[in-house]
């Protein structure tokens, strides 16, 4: 572990921003704290980089108490979403800046930012100022200056954010690869699911100050432990449902469902779109039906919209290359393995 945080608190305030965070990170992982703008992301981030000062807890990294510390005496640099580079010094300056402030000798700064820029591709614009850039090639440029440094962790403040989409996923993929080569420590804020899921070992889902969730992408996406989670990740069903003598029932069927204790009278069922099976008969004792209300084609799949009979709109998708014979308007049923499903409380 090379990263700890203890019972962390914020206030600003009358606003408490982050409550009582508790996280761990391992050397040389791709964390991300996702969630929706607001819910204390990136003061968590400028905490740890010491930006900002925690109003409760403890911060200490490689075990040693860095609460108070100050961020230049920190071994831990940030790339800020809007890349923060000297537009008075051309790529090669503004990578050499720091190792300057270090006071190392000439050869050595050379090597190091020839090494660095090398590393993120951008060896060939040394001579150029930021302004001459793409927002792309700013962002290595930025990311260049940040770990030139050697810092025992790089905090990336949503750098993809001014990027427009084709480059932004473009360069998820590079951000993930500059990690995989230096085998550093990236703690990385995004609001965006995607992004997290694409490029990340662990996600810290976060929501209005609290961690709700820290996983594998894939533990995340398939068996969420909130509802804020599982609604917030990918997209999902949550069907209203009630529960009476270990028996649920959706829109007046039994639906078989693990309740692992649940004493509610009513539920929310969380079932992934592409994990429904529509049919066009009954194909089982507990089959919802539904009126398919409209599909769309969507390329690889098309998107179903269902209207169960009480009411409640569910999705479903399937691909394109299935054989169907649905059109808008006809009765469906919809079926799913219990082991994809999950009850949350109401």
């Amino acid at each position: 572990m090379i990263l700890e945080l203890q019972h962390i608190d914020k206030h600003f305030g009358e606003n408490h921003i982050v409550k009582d965070v508790n996280l761990q990170v391992e050397e040389g992982e791709f964390l991300t704290i996702l969630g929706p703008s607001g819910c204390g992301k990136t003061t968590t981030l400028r905490m740890i980089g010491g930006f900002e000062l925690p109003t409760n807890g403890s911060i200490k990294l490689r075990g040693k108490e860095i609460t108070m510390l100050p961020p230049y005496k920190r071994h831990v640099n940030t790339v800020f979403q809007n890349y923060a580079l000297f537009p008075n010094m051309n790529v090669e300056e503004n990578v050499a800046f720091g190792l300057k402030q270090k006071k190392l000798d000439r050869n050595t700064i050379d090597r190091k930012v020839n090494e660095v820029l090398e590393m993120v591709r951008m060896k060939d614009f040394g001579k150029r100022k930021p302004q001459e850039l793409s927002g792309g090639q700013q962002q290595r440029v930025a990311i260049a200056r940040a770990v030139v440094n050697d810092p025992d962790i790089l905090l990336l403040d949503e750098p993809l954010g001014a990027l427009d989409l084709k480059l932004r996923k473009a360069m998820q993929f590079e951000l993930k690869n500059i990690h995989q080569s230096l085998r550093k420590t990236f703690i990385y804020v995004t609001h965006d699911q995607e992004e997290a899921l694409v490029m990340s070992d662990r996600v810290a889902v976060m929501n209005a100050g609290v961690l709700e969730q820290i996983s594998s992408c894939d533990e995340l996406y398939n068996n969420p432990k909130t509802k804020f989670v599982a609604d917030f990740i990918g997209e999902a069903n949550l069907i209203q449902c009630s529960i009476e003598n270990n028996v649920v029932k959706i829109s007046g069927n039994i639906i078989p469902a693990t309740l692992n204790g649940m004493t509610s009278k009513i539920g929310l069922l969380f079932i992934r779109p592409e994990h429904i099976s529509l049919t066009s008969i009954q194909a089982s004792t507990w089959n919802l039906q539904g009126i398919l209300e409209a599909m769309t084609f969507v390329g690889s799949y098309f998107r179903c919209f269902i209207a169960l009979n009480d009411g409640q709109k569910i999705q479903a998708i399937f691909s394109t290359g299935e054989n169907h014979s649905f059109v808008p308007g006809q009765n469906v049923y919809l079926n799913w393995e219990v082991n994809k499903s999950k009850i949350f409380e109401a």
